[in-house]
C-alpha cells in the first residue's frame, strides 16, 4: 500500500500545490498524519459539525474515509 511518508516535512498554510496534496490522500492517511502533515488545514471528518460558509482558499477539507478511517478523498469548501 502506499501510504503517506511519516517522515514528511509538515506544509504551512493552505494548500497550494494541489498534486502534491492528490499524492499525498492517495497514499490514504489516517487523521493524526494529514493534521501533522498539513496543519492549518481544517480537517472535517464524517459526523463532524462544521459551518457553511465557504472558502476559496483550500483551507478546510472535507475529507471521505474508508472503513478503518482513513482518508480516501474529500473535498475542499
Amino acid at each position: 500500500m502506499n501510504q503517506p511518508e511519516a517522515t514528511a516535512a509538515p506544509v504551512p498554510g493552505k494548500v497550494a500545490d494541489l498534486e502534491a496534496f492528490g499524492r499525498f490522500i492517495a497514499g490514504r492517511p489516517t487523521p493524526e498524519q494529514f493534521r501533522t502533515h498539513y496543519p492549518d488545514v481544517k480537517l472535517v471528518m464524517p459526523g463532524d459539525i462544521a459551518t457553511k460558509e465557504f472558502r476559496h482558499d483550500n483551507s478546510r477539507y472535507f475529507a471521505e474515509t474508508d472503513t478503518e478511517g482513513r482518508i480516501t478523498g474529500g473535498r475542499f469548501m
